[in-house]
């Protein structure tokens, strides 16, 4: 130790100072103020110093974020005061009886102010810092025992290891209470590398988080890109002032990363409100909330208040709707889309999930329901996402009694008893029949639909009773409605009769890329069909292209030409165009110049999985499109990523298209064209 020179002690110290702080400008205030490269020069310095002197270590040292050895198993530790649970509320009642009970027990009547913090979905620890120095972390446990994790928690990057503040400032043992979660990127990041290498997928970011906090080896939990937010001391009299809120900004000032969206409440009435921000705040945010905290701001008043066996009195948790919940697969329906491709749907036991009855979700294909072990009888997780149909994300293996069975793919279609196949090197399988009728409803249901023809009255319902009904059998029969047949129709009448035929007629002149749009043509979404539509000008034009005008085509691939190829050379498909050139259908070109989404406003909620929402608003704009940030008249088109918050609500109520993900990317032509 006396070897060390004090240059290199001094440059030590300073390395260490300077990364902390430049830590803490990064992981806590988002601010940093140097490039990743000078950090890294930084950080390689001073662990080459502690190479050479492994005396300079110190347990606040930036290097020992890295994660030590693995450990040989969990030491328990007994926390200064319990680490008590929430009470939960469910309603804006609740909160008011939560309120009233508050004010019998203090026996006053005076104004309450409260703190509104969000409920973070992770996982709740310890932090014992020791003269400004953290010496111990653990998790909540039962409450009065948790298991020590100090290794694994100092590698949480917004985590200080040393409080910033002067020693003989800070508390000589201060006990941090806070939670510990993962964002949305990085648990999908996380479960992309663990499908990757054969292992099972986390179910949430909350289960991801525990699961890493709980790794024997340091050095895996430093691999993940954990969080960590402060919201409470174990003994709030440690704190220099007298609210909450106070304790939250003192925090701050010590170094420790705090919600920012924590307000504070003057009436009941303001945290009602602020609840429901925050449940529009939800589907923005890269972190999971579960729910929003309620407490009373005054900390004497807490003092006063105390705690039950299990709960403190004067703090509740008001919970958001579900979005997961676990129910049992009754059945598998398979069923066969417009393009032939067979989804697996499962039945389910009904269950609420976000205030909605769910009975059905998707099982994707035979691919994930070999990954996922999913069988018939199964007790599973499912959640909704956005206006996507709610999925089913695992089984619960612990709840199997040997009743369950394998979900069997079949071998023909489910409708029309066609052979089965699939493509080599495509997860889906499909029916290959192209008179299937359950292919022939789908594309009827999309050519008259939003993204088709948009005839006004033939949505969904009406279209399958037409079907039904014998009235509508291909594309052509469309436009030979007979308004007395339609009027003789339950539920129907001369008046809505009269106005389909109108509808029907007035989309008798289309321009070709939406006519193209509408055919559902596989691998041809809209952006596609209009960039075709721009080059070809013309059906008959576009029908007698050679593969090689078609690949010059900017955007168009051969897959796409192979499909076009494929279905204008079908002869059915050649005397369904005839029919409808003698039934008086006129396709005209597209107006000179005109871009793909030329005309189309764009609304986006929810996170994408596949890009980031800036890039998604430039590709608009490259096509065309305009991009707004708030509903109003002129959006054309909401797009709903995952937890889509209240714009899709107030989208449907006022008859917006609606486009998930995947819609979204079919448009822009980087999806392909799915079958649904």
């Amino acid at each position: 130790d006396k070897a060390i020179p004090a240059s290199v002690r001094a440059e030590a110290e300073r390395l260490r100072r300077e990364i902390g702080e430049h830590d803490y400008r990064y992981y806590v205030l988002d601010d940093p103020v140097i490039a990743d490269g000078e950090y890294d020069r930084l950080f390689r310095r001073l662990v080459e110093l502690e190479s050479r002197y492994p005396e300079l270590i110190t347990p606040d040292s930036p290097s020992q974020r890295v994660g030590g050895q693995p450990l040989s198993g969990f030491v328990e530790v007994r926390h200064p005061s319990p680490m008590l649970s929430l009470d939960n509320i469910f309603s804006a009642g609740e909160l008011a009886g939560f309120a009233q009970r508050i004010q019998r027990y203090l026996e006053s009547d005076q104004p309450i102010t409260w703190v509104a913090e969000p409920k973070l979905d992770g996982l709740a620890v310890e932090l014992i810092y020791q003269d400004g120095l953290l010496v111990t972390g653990a998790t909540r446990g039962d409450g009065v025992v948790g298991e020590e994790i100090t290794a694994q928690l100092k590698t949480v990057r917004d985590i200080p290891l040393r409080l910033r503040a002067d020693r003989d400032q800070a508390p000589d043992t201060l006990v941090v209470r806070g939670e510990v979660f993962l964002d949305r990127r990085g648990f999908t990041r996380l479960n992309r590398e663990r499908a990757e290498a054969g292992q099972p997928l986390f179910a949430n970011p909350r289960n991801a988080a525990a699961g890493s906090l709980r790794q024997l080896d340091p050095r895996i939990t430093a691999a993940r890109p954990l969080r960590f937010f402060a919201y409470a001391l174990a003994d709030p009299s440690a704190c220099p002032c007298n609210s909450q809120a106070g304790l939250l900004r003192w925090l701050e000032g010590l170094g420790f990363a705090v919600s920012p969206l924590v307000r504070t409440c003057a009436t009941l009435a303001e945290v009602e409100a602020r609840y429901h921000r925050l449940a529009e705040l939800r589907p923005e945010l890269d972190y999971e909330i579960d729910g929003m905290v309620v407490k009373v701001d005054d900390l004497r008043l807490q003092a006063r208040l105390g705690a039950t066996t299990r709960a403190p009195r004067w703090a509740v948790a008001w919970k958001f709707p579900a979005t997961q919940a676990t129910t049992r697969i009754r059945g598998v329906e398979f069923q066969v889309g417009r393009t032939g491709a067979v989804t697996p749907v499962a039945e389910l036991e009904p269950v609420q999930v976000e205030g909605v009855t769910v009975r059905r979700a998707t099982l994707h294909n035979q691919d994930e329901i070999e990954r996922k072990d999913l069988r018939i009888g199964d007790t599973v997780l499912i959640q909704r996402a956005g206006d996507v149909i709610p999925e089913v994300v695992k089984p619960v293996v612990d709840q199997r009694n040997g009743t369950e069975k394998p979900i069997v793919f079949p071998d023909n279609c489910p409708v029309c008893g066609h052979p089965l196949h699939r493509a080599p090197g495509e997860a889906a399988v499909r029916c290959l029949n192209v008179r299937c009728p359950a292919q022939r409803l789908r594309n009827l249901i999309h050519f008259a639909g939003r993204t088709g023809l948009d005839i006004e009255g033939l949505g969904r319902k009406n279209m399958e009773q037409l079907v039904a009904a014998g009235l509508v059998r291909d594309i052509p029969d469309i436009f030979t409605l007979d308004p007395e047949k339609l009027a003789a129709l339950d539920g129907w009448g001369e008046k809505s009769a009269r106005n389909l035929v109108r509808a029907v007629a007035g989309a008798r002149r289309v321009e070709l890329g939406r006519f193209l749009a509408a055919l559902g043509i596989r691998h041809v979404g809209e952006v596609t069909a209009e960039l075709l539509a721009s080059r070809f000008r013309g059906l008959d034009r576009l029908m007698a292209a050679g593969r090689e005008e078609l690949l010059a085509v900017d955007g168009i691939g051969d897959t796409v030409v192979d499909s076009l190829r494929e279905y204008f050379d079908d002869p059915s498909t050649q005397v369904m165009l005839a029919r409808l050139a003698e039934l008086g259908l006129e396709i005209i070109p597209p107006a000179r110049g005109r871009q793909p989404l030329e005309g189309r406003v764009f609304l986006f909620t929810g996170t994408l999985r596949s890009m980031g929402r800036n890039e998604a608003r430039d590709r608009v704009r490259q096509l065309g499109g305009q991009v707004v940030s708030g509903i109003s008249g002129r959006v054309t088109d909401l797009v709903a990523g995952e937890r889509a918050g209240s714009k899709l609500k107030r989208a449907r109520e006022r008859g917006i298209n609606i486009l998930d993900e995947a819609d979204f990317l079919r448009l822009i032509g980087q999806g392909g064209n799915s079958d649904e």
